[in-house]
Parts: C-alpha cells; sequence; structure tokens
C-alpha cells in the first residue's frame, strides 16, 4: 500500500507547492514509484512539472464529481517514476459538492477515489490549497500524515493552531492514522535574524517534529535559494534544475529521511 502524505498549510506562500513538487521527485529519483497530486486550484504544482492546460483535458476534478477514475487522468512526467494527477483552476466548483449537507461521508471521496491505485506507487504526495476548506478536510481524512512547511519569516506561525486543532479533530473522528509527519522550516536565511529567531521557536515549540539527517544535529531546513524560484518557469523540480544546488540537497535529504522512516 502507498504511503500517503499531504502537504498543507493554510497559509499562502510558505513553500508548499515547492515541497510537494521536489519531495515527490526526490522520493522518485531514488527510485520509489510515487505519484503527486495537485489537489490546490492554482495548479501550481501541475506547471511547475512543465504541463500546461493546453496539455491535458481531464484533471482532478473530473475524479471527484465522479465522471472519471483517477488512473484515467494519470500523466506521466519527465522524471522516471514520477507519475501527476493534475489539476485546473475549475477545481474551485466542487466546493459546492463538498459543502452540500445532503451528500454523505463527503470528507471521505478523495480517501475513497485513491482506493484503486494505492497499490500502484510507493508515496502519494497530495499538494493541498492554501485554506482549511472542504478540499483540504478531503486531503487529511484521506492522509497518512503531513508535513506542514513553514517560512521562517515574520507571522510564520500566524493561524498555525487552527491547523494543529483540524489534525487532532480528524484523529479523533474520521481519520484515526492521521499524523504529523513534521514540519519544515522554509525560505532560511542564516544571514537574517529573523529566520534564525523562527526556527528557534520552531525548534523549542516543535523539536521532535523537526525532521533530521542520522547522526546530524541540525534540522533540514530549505534555504531561501533563487534557483528553487526559478525552477517551476522551466517546468522542472530543483533536483532537476540544479541539481547540487542548496535547495535540492535539502529536499534530497528529506525523501532520504522520509524513506528510511
Amino acid at each position: 500500500m502507498s504511503e500517503i502524505i499531504s502537504i498543507a498549510n493554510q497559509k499562502g506562500g510558505v513553500g508548499k507547492t515547492t515541497t510537494a513538487v521536489n519531495l515527490a521527485a526526490s522520493l522518485a529519483q531514488k527510485g520509489k514509484k510515487v505519484l503527486l497530486l495537485d489537489i490546490d486550484p492554482q495548479s501550481n504544482a501541475t506547471t511547475s512539472l512543465g504541463f500546461n492546460r493546453s496539455t491535458y483535458e481531464f484533471n482532478i476534478y473530473h475524479v471527484l464529481i465522479g465522471s472519471k477514475k483517477i488512473s484515467d487522468v494519470i500523466l506521466k512526467t519527465d522524471i522516471d517514476n514520477l507519475s501527476l494527477v493534475p489539476s485546473n483552476i475549475g477545481l474551485v466548483g466542487i466546493e459546492k459538492e463538498f459543502y452540500n449537507p445532503n451528500k454523505k461521508n463527503r470528507e471521505l471521496i478523495l480517501k475513497e477515489k485513491l482506493k484503486g491505485i494505492s497499490k500502484k506507487f510507493d508515496f502519494i504526495i497530495i499538494d493541498s490549497p492554501p485554506a482549511l476548506g472542504p478540499i483540504t478536510i478531503n486531503v487529511l481524512s484521506a492522509s497518512d500524515s503531513v508535513i506542514i512547511p513553514i517560512q521562517c519569516e515574520f507571522f510564520a506561525l500566524e493561524g498555525l493552531a487552527q491547523l494543529l486543532n483540524t489534525v487532532s479533530l480528524l484523529k479523533k473522528t474520521i481519520n484515526p492514522k492521521l499524523k504529523i509527519k513534521g514540519f519544515l522550516p522554509t525560505m532560511y536565511s542564516k544571514q537574517n535574524n529573523l529566520s534564525k529567531q523562527v526556527l528557534a521557536d520552531l525548534s523549542y515549540h516543535f523539536k521532535d517534529k523537526l525532521f533530521h539527517m542520522k547522526k546530524e544535529k541540525e534540522c533540514i531546513v530549505v534555504p531561501r535559494n533563487i534557483k528553487i524560484a526559478e525552477s517551476p518557469s522551466f517546468g522542472k523540480p530543483i533536483t532537476s534544475y540544479a541539481v547540487n544546488s542548496k535547495g535540492s540537497i535539502a529536499y534530497k535529504n528529506l525523501a532520504t529521511v522520509i524513506v528510511e522512516g
């Protein structure tokens, strides 16, 4: 069975999509069979891998409304072992379906759709929207664990309590296996005192939930890096666009930690 890992934070601009794309690519480059599921209406994960609206007809929206199976919309990427379920701005229309009080088990729609393919992949990485709406609730209900990217900037921890409360509530109700896999500091700069302070705060509050390479004292952080910012415009993950960059190394290390458990 696949390990299903969602990347979530209700705050936008924290490196959520960057993490989803580059973690998925890094796991695939380690020889794991990986499915990246883009369920954010902005579809940035889709474009980050070189796809645009004209290159595919169906997407996750058609799966959620029941007109297509998830296997019907999977796209092969340029990276060996990495497949993609694309998204599209039309996905915003699914919110009405999820809010329909007459729809039974509306929080479990995505979980049901994933059942047919879960044996075909080692990992399913889900890029969720930057909001705690019904789509994200579906994502968390379908996941084994969640990685929460947190940018090392002002207001970094703002709103985090609401996400943690949501995870806790879902764990107590419809998804008892859901756990927080870890917090990933992003956009870190050694020259910036604020970055250092945010990382110190994270280490103080969530020390056991930061990612560490074996025998390494310092946790894995994703640096503020121009190559990471450039790579989506070339339709490539950082691990293909700038293999030896600090950003690439950070995501490769994160994949190593996850594979080793």
